[in-house]
């Protein structure tokens, strides 16, 4: 019995492809790299889904103004970052806010809708540029195109899950909860 799992897992091992996280745009084309781009990255997914939830904890002109930021500041990092414009601390900041954002989630802060949409604009500079930065061979146009729109589509999703937690009993409790969950898996991530 023994032998046959082993040799079943060296079949297994040996026949597997390498995991790409992200499509490569010559075979799927560049809006199609960009498009997956964030949807293969837990600390992409945390972070944009994480804007929405406080943009829905927040309401009023905070459901599209905050994330409306993040999208429009994400598209200035990657500007610069395919202009050559190098900024220090991409990485650590992209971490930052996967923690800082859980935490304002998890702590329902309700700050006006300017100074909550300068602070995601912060974190989306870093994020931009770190897309431009792993543009590779797509076209930026398209490439850039496509993560703005699933971005936005995430930030959608987190406002969804939001409004729809609010209209619950409890859901706002459930709200932070899952800031509280965002803001430890981006610590775990941190010291990954």
């Amino acid at each position: 019995m023994n032998r046959r799992i082993l040799i079943a897992a060296t079949a297994l091992i040996a026949s597997a492809a390498p995991a790409f996280a992200h499509l490569n745009p010559d075979e799927h084309g560049s809006f199609a790299a960009g498009f997956s781009h964030p949807l293969f990255g837990l600390d992409h997914i945390l972070v944009m889904v994480a804007v929405g939830l406080w943009a829905a904890e927040i309401g009023a002109r905070a459901l599209w103004v905050v994330p409306l930021a993040f999208v429009g500041m994400m598209a200035v990092g990657f500007a610069l970052a395919t202009s050559g414009v190098a900024l220090p601390f991409v990485e650590p900041a992209i971490l930052a806010s996967v923690v800082a954002l859980g935490l304002l989630v998890a702590m329902a802060v309700r700050l006006d809708t300017v100074p909550a949409a300068a602070i995601v604009g912060l974190f989306a500079l870093f994020h931009g540029h770190a897309h431009g930065g792993e543009l590779g061979s797509a076209g930026a146009l398209p490439f850039a195109i496509g993560f703005l729109i699933a971005t936005a589509t995430l930030h959608a999703a987190g406002i969804g899950l939001g409004v729809m937690l609010g209209r619950l009993s409890g859901g706002g409790m459930l709200a932070r909860l899952l800031g509280g969950i965002t803001a430890l898996a981006g610590t775990a991530l941190i010291f990954a």
